[in-house]
């Protein structure tokens, strides 16, 4: 079976492998000139945390992300499987103790559990929850190791191309094309997420922190050479201009709370995107006619992207079902 991909961001990148791993042929169409170029994917966070997201009231995030922590590490070798650390403030214990209500497969870490997971948080923290099996990724790194794997299973894309999904000759055809596809999905909108990317030597974490926070969710992801990706705000709004001042100041503020190495590290990059979602917040799998439609990661593309590619793949293979698949189970099972 011949089959084009649409989008070259994770969504698509991970459906064409779970396709090619089926033995089907497999093309991928993007739009931008390289890679990440167009892609929401390249400002991401990349964290494989199912538990932790948990705690935003969608069951179906968490029971659908678990698949994530295998698949990932069963792909590429650049995943890192060392946990999430969530930790709040004296002042914010509430806070604590609720997302431990909201969530799963955590243990309790009182201040030594802290300081033995993450040295450079010693004395700062007096309780956090630990959730061990979540993993992270940087999305620099892991798109093109994708790539790599796609092209070895006999895959391949073509960059600078702008396609209409329904006009594209092949057997199927997988729309991944996110935000990008609101004109054929008429219920997606943007929301806006903004990051910031800072580089110090005088910190060093091991896994993805969350500091709970009433005002903003921060999180803090570790990259090499002495990077760290804080993020993210979440914005109504379809705009890509660049990070506002408000939100810089929240994040930079948010990240001195976690550990004022923060307040003099250098800021590499400020970078914001738009990532699609329905009004449940929800991802779908649609089918009309030979295409099949994914969309509405919102801020779970690399959590959710291994299940969705296995559902688009299901689609794909199995041509007899009912041509509009819209129905709130279909999508999300």
């Amino acid at each position: 079976m011949r089959v084009t991909v649409v989008g070259a961001g994770v969504a698509g990148l991970v459906a064409a492998i779970e396709l090619a791993e089926r033995g089907a042929e497999v093309e991928v169409l993007e739009r931008g000139a390289r890679l990440g170029e167009r892609a929401c994917a390249w400002a991401a966070g990349g964290m494989i945390a199912p538990w932790c997201e948990a705690e935003a009231g969608e069951a179906e995030v968490a029971e659908l992300g678990a698949e994530a922590l295998a698949w990932w590490p069963r792909q590429i070798a650049e995943v890192a499987v060392e946990g999430t650390l969530a930790v709040a403030s004296r002042r914010d214990q509430a806070d604590l103790k609720r997302f431990a209500r909201l969530t799963e497969r955590h243990e309790w870490a009182d201040a030594a559990r802290i300081a033995e997971l993450e040295p450079d948080l010693a004395g700062r923290f007096e309780r956090g929850l630990f959730y061990v099996e979540e993993a992270h990724v940087n999305p620099r790194e892991a798109l093109p190791a994708l790539l790599r794997r796609l092209e070895a299973l006999g895959g391949r894309v073509r960059f600078g191309v702008e396609a209409a999904p329904e006009q594209i000759d092949a057997d199927a055809v997988v729309d991944c094309r996110g935000f990008a596809a609101r004109t054929d999905l008429p219920e997606l909108r943007g929301v806006r997420g903004e990051m910031i990317l800072l580089r110090t030597a005088e910190i060093s974490l091991r896994r993805s922190i969350r500091l709970l926070h009433p005002r903003i969710a921060l999180y803090v992801v570790p990259r090499a050479e002495n990077l760290f990706m804080v993020g993210a705000t979440a914005i109504e709004s379809a705009s890509r201009a660049g990070v506002s001042a408000r939100s810089a100041v929240e994040l930079i503020n948010a990240a001195y709370a976690l550990h004022p190495a923060f307040g003099e590290a250098e800021i590499v990059e400020l970078c914001a995107d738009v990532r699609p979602a329905f009004p449940d917040n929800l991802p779908r799998v649609e089918r009309v006619g030979r295409v099949v439609r994914v969309n509405g990661l919102y801020r779970n593309g690399f959590l959710l992207s291994p299940a969705f590619a296995r559902l688009a793949a299901d689609a794909v293979f199995d041509m007899t079902e009912t041509s509009h698949e819209t129905d709130r189970q279909r999508r999300i099972a």
